[in-house]
C-alpha cells in the first residue's frame, strides 16, 4: 500500500540534520507497517497528479494556519474533497487535522485559550492517552458527518474520525520529546508564553501514547477503522 505524504509544513532549518524533515519523521513512524511512501511538498507547490497516485494520504502539520491566504491552501481543499469522493483514506495531523476538517465544511479558529505545547492527556474512545502538542489553532465547529473521538479540556474536538473516509488528530503523535525541546528552545520565544514553555519542558519525560496511534494509523489507512 502506497501512502503519500503531503508536507504542509518544513522543519526549522537547524533542526533538519539532527531530526529530519517530517516526510522523514512519518515515515520512521510507520515503519514496520509495510508501507511504501511518495512524499510532496505541498507548502512549496509540489502537488501529487490527482487523488489516484497514492491509495491513501497523510497530511503533516504546519506552522501556518488553514485560514491563511496561501494558493497551495486551497489546493490542498480540493485534493482532500477529491481523495474522500475516490475513497482513500486520509490522515491527518495537527494542521491536516484542521485543513481536513475546513475542506469539508467546518471550522477552524485560533484558540482564544491560548496553547497546548508538549505532553497533554486526551480522551480517545474511552482511553487516556498522552501526546506532545503544539498548536493554538483549533477545530471549532466538525463537518457534518464527523465524529468526535478524542478530547481534553483545552480541545473539545481533539481527534475527528470520519467513517471509511478520513481519521485526523490534533496532537502530534510523530514529536518526540527530544524534538519537543527543540521547538520550545527555538520557535517557542517570543511567540508561546514563557510559562507556558516552562510547564511544557516541566513535563517532557512523560510517558507517550505515540505506539497506539501509529497502530490507529496503519489500521485505518488498510481497514477505514481505528479499532
Amino acid at each position: 500500500m502506497k501512502i503519500g505524504i503531503l508536507q504542509t509544513g518544513l522543519v526549522p532549518e537547524n533542526l533538519v540534520e539532527e531530526h529530519g524533515e517530517y516526510p522523514e519523521v512519518f515515515m520512521k513512524f510507520l515503519t514496520g507497517y509495510g508501507f511504501e511512501f511518495d512524499s510532496y511538498s505541498v507548502v512549496r507547490g509540489e502537488f501529487p497528479p490527482d487523488p489516484e497516485a497514492a491509495d491513501g494520504w497523510l497530511i503533516t502539520g504546519s506552522r501556518h494556519g488553514v485560514y491563511e491566504d496561501h494558493p497551495w491552501i486551497a489546493l490542498l481543499e480540493d485534493l482532500i474533497r477529491g481523495a474522500v469522493a475516490a475513497g482513500k483514506p486520509i490522515v491527518g495531523i495537527c494542521f491536516g487535522h484542521q485543513i481536513i476538517a475546513q475542506a469539508l465544511g467546518g471550522r477552524v479558529e485560533k484558540y482564544d485559550g491560548g496553547w497546548a505545547i508538549g505532553p497533554q492527556d486526551y480522551d480517545l474512545n474511552g482511553q487516556n492517552i498522552t501526546l506532545n502538542a503544539w498548536h493554538q489553532d483549533q477545530v471549532i465547529t466538525p463537518p457534518v458527518g464527523a465524529e468526535t473521538v478524542g478530547s481534553n479540556a483545552f480541545c473539545t474536538h481533539a481527534a475527528l474520525l470520519y467513517p471509511g473516509k478520513a481519521y485526523s488528530v490534533q496532537p502530534h503523535p510523530e514529536f518526540s520529546d527530544a524534538y519537543t525541546q527543540d521547538l520550545i528552545d527555538t520557535r517557542g520565544p517570543g511567540i508561546v508564553p514563557q510559562d507556558i514553555l516552562d510547564q511544557a519542558a516541566a513535563k517532557l519525560g512523560t510517558p507517550l501514547s505515540a505506539q497506539k496511534l501509529a497502530d490507529q494509523f496503519a489500521l485505518f489507512f488498510r481497514e477505514g477503522r481505528i479499532a
